[in-house]
């Protein structure tokens, strides 16, 4: 598995957390970066991408000023404050070699490798 996520956990809802997407065994520093996430029943869904040079970022709405996408070197994060019950879910990072300008960022079939999940659970 060419991506490791990681930092996932039980918090409550108004806590933050900090996922981390790791490169092992090759480089992703010429690729976009993106976060899923899939709740239980539910399809996998758009949560934050950001452009390979680190330059431009994008969010779901419902994360939109709450949730934070970074990257250095073959690292890629999420901080995730103010967390709420509905962002339970199971999260994923993925890498895209196409164009982040292209818009076609939200789309799962974009990405060209997958990390396994972390799983955040937010209590009420």
């Amino acid at each position: 598995v060419p991506l490791q996520a990681y930092g996932g956990g039980l918090v409550q809802a108004g806590d933050s957390l900090r996922l981390s997407c790791a490169a092992s065994g090759r480089t992703f520093s010429n690729y976009a970066m993106g976060w899923f996430r899939q709740a239980p029943g539910k399809e996998r869904e758009f949560v934050a991408v950001i452009a390979w040079s680190g330059g431009s970022t994008a969010y779901a709405d419902s994360v939109k000023g709450r949730f934070t996408i970074s990257r250095d070197k073959n690292t890629v994060y999420l901080q995730m404050n103010s967390l709420k019950p509905e962002d339970t879910a199971v999260y994923f990072c993925a890498a895209s070699g196409g164009q982040y300008y292209s818009g076609s960022y939200y789309h799962t079939a974009w990405y060209d490798y997958w990390g396994q999940g972390t799983l955040v659970t937010v209590s009420s």
